[in-house]
């Protein structure tokens, strides 16, 4: 189990690595998808699947550059980021089906923002600390740094958990919205992403309407659609991100790329959340309806005092003839 872990991770940091940036003469990827394959494989795994995190950083790191000292604290550091991932979301309680509002919080907050400062400062701190990097640019290398561990999380494992979790029992039900919705990404997130006129606002009404109808499945595929094409236009400097500045770039792109992630997976959260409440109104409703038809009769309700069953017995605890 953990060797397969290892090769989803070191296949998907070979697709992240497509769509690198360079902030202050550090390469960084504005969405680092291993993180997010990383928490999904402990939530649905377990802990024990710790050892495939850490080969399959390795192998990345192996890929890249010849393996040296530094190696070790950068491998400890992108394990360690996600297993703190693991347990903070532990703590809370988190649902793998993803149905509540806090669920999405918790993954946004604790899973997202806050373990990922493990890895992040670490790796920067680790530049510094070998004179690759000056001080004075530790904060914009940081930041583009956790920023895309941080979109590795909230874009990939979300969709990594409900796919997981649906897996041979989805029923697409409403297939004819779902192709007109397929068709109007295809068409208006490209023209978002690729007109130089900035319009990359008409991404988010696609992002409301699949959060609405589909959920986590609809709204995720939407939202990492979008952020990995304006990931590829940003690294070209070309649509949205033209005569922009790396920097100007960087943090166009984060921002597009938090806003995204964030609309779609709180959105779909408080959305199923309500979803499941109606659900269980209706079935409170029903179980109440049979219980008036009943007193209506004049039977018993089902399971109410004097029925058959709590008759069966008297308190004596012997049976009428």
């Amino acid at each position: 189990m953990s060797l397969a872990v290892a090769v989803c991770y070191y296949a998907a940091g070979r697709l992240g690595l497509m769509g690198r940036l360079v902030v202050e003469g550090v390469t960084v990827t504005p969405i680092w998808p291993p993180t997010g394959v990383a928490v999904a494989a402990l939530l649905l795994l377990g802990a024990r699947v710790w050892p495939g995190i850490a080969l399959g950083s390795f192998l990345v790191i192996a890929s890249l550059t010849t393996p040296g000292p530094t190696t070790v604290v950068t491998v400890v550091s992108n394990t360690v980021a996600p297993l703190c991932a693991f347990l903070l979301l532990g703590r809370t309680g988190f649902r793998l089906d993803m149905a509540r509002l806090r669920d999405g919080l918790s993954l946004v907050f604790l899973g997202g923002f806050g373990a990922m400062l493990i890895s992040a400062t670490a790796g920067v701190g680790l530049q510094v600390a070998k004179s690759s990097l000056d001080k004075s640019e530790f904060w914009p290398v940081w930041l583009a740094w956790w920023v895309g561990d941080t979109m590795g999380v909230l874009l990939v494992a979300p969709l990594l958990l409900v796919l997981a979790g649906s897996a041979g029992r989805f029923r697409l039900r409403r297939w004819k919205e779902a192709v007109f919705l397929g068709l109007a990404t295809l068409i208006l997130m490209p023209m978002a992403v690729l007109s130089p006129m900035s319009m990359l606002f008409l991404v988010f009404p696609l992002l409301i309407w699949a959060a609405l109808r589909f959920q986590l499945v609809g709204s995720m595929l939407c939202a990492l659609f979008a952020s990995v094409l304006a990931t590829f236009e940003a690294t070209s400097g070309r649509g949205a991100f033209l005569h922009l500045t790396d920097v100007e770039i960087m943090a166009k792109l984060q921002a597009f790329n938090g806003s995204a992630a964030l609309t779609a997976l709180l959105l779909a959260a408080v959305i199923t959340e309500q979803r499941a409440t109606r659900r269980s109104v209706r079935r409170a409703c029903q179980e109440l309806a049979e219980v008036l038809e009943h007193l209506a009769a004049g039977e018993p309700s089902p399971g109410a005092p004097g029925t058959a069953d709590s008759r069966a017995a008297p308190p004596g605890g012997h049976r009428n003839p």
